[in-house]
């Protein structure tokens, strides 16, 4: 963290010197888009950190909207190939990604899905699925199933002893699942570049390709997409509890 800061903020800094000769923070404005330079070969990353957040939050949404069905019925109900069910949403995660992503590319370009907003999001859904399945059905798992029972014996529907009952109970370990799964999608780079390119530009891909060449543009890029991390960190330790994660997968 502390050389990426002082590589953000460094104007000149040369062999032998420890520290930087001249700080500033032009790579800052250029980056936020505060000021235009061609001297410091550094672009505005606003559009690219928009990009990316309308992908992550497009992807936050389709995962729960098939983790929270999901998660339920695998921790609730005694479902033949329960185990083989929870190792398919590992597989994207159990190989190479690259040979993965070609096999896919060739799909989706069929399908016209390629370059487009739309091809990315199912690439990262694909990827973060595991995290948002795994998580919430360990987190359905870890609520007492008498809970649900008492309010049906007091005349609660089946669908209702749910949503005032057991999905208040989950709502914690249904938040960190989401907070995985927008953090997969924000960092997700190989999926981007195989399915995205050349119309598709996310922070991780312009932190790839400042990377080589610009390491004060670079290092932005990168604090930049650490903030939301750590964040969102923070937010996981307040409210995961220990039994979502020794539930998850079992």
């Amino acid at each position: 963290m502390l050389g990426l800061v002082l590589w953000s903020i460094a104007i000149r800094w040369f062999w032998p010197h420890a520290l930087p000769q001249e700080i500033g923070l032009d790579y800052w404005a250029q980056a936020l888009g505060f000021q235009k330079s061609l001297a410091i070969g550094a672009v505005s990353i606003t559009e690219a950190f928009q990009t990316s957040l309308i992908i992550a939050l497009l992807v936050v949404v389709l995962a729960m909207f098939i983790a929270v069905p999901a998660g339920y019925v695998l921790a609730k109900y005694a479902i033949p190939l329960r185990g083989a069910i929870l190792f398919l949403f590992l597989m994207p995660q159990a190989f190479p990604q690259q040979p993965v992503f070609v096999n896919l590319l060739l799909t989706f370009n069929k399908r016209g899905l390629t370059s487009t907003i739309q091809g990315v999001v199912l690439i990262h859904l694909m990827v973060s699925l595991v995290f948002a399945v795994w998580i919430s059905s360990a987190a359905f798992k870890g609520i007492p199933p008498e809970l649900e029972e008492a309010a049906r014996s007091v005349g609660a529907s089946k669908l209702r002893a749910f949503f005032q009952v057991t999905l208040p109970l989950a709502a914690p370990g249904l938040l960190a699942s989401a907070v995985f799964v927008f953090l997969t999608s924000l960092d997700e780079f190989t999926g981007t570049f195989f399915i995205g390119l050349p119309f598709i530009t996310t922070l991780p891909m312009l932190l790839y390709s400042s990377s080589g060449s610009n390491l004060q543009f670079a290092s932005v890029i990168a604090i930049v997409l650490l903030i939301p991390s750590i964040l969102f960190m923070i937010i996981i330790e307040r409210f995961l509890r220990a039994e979502y994660i020794g539930g998850v997968g079992v």
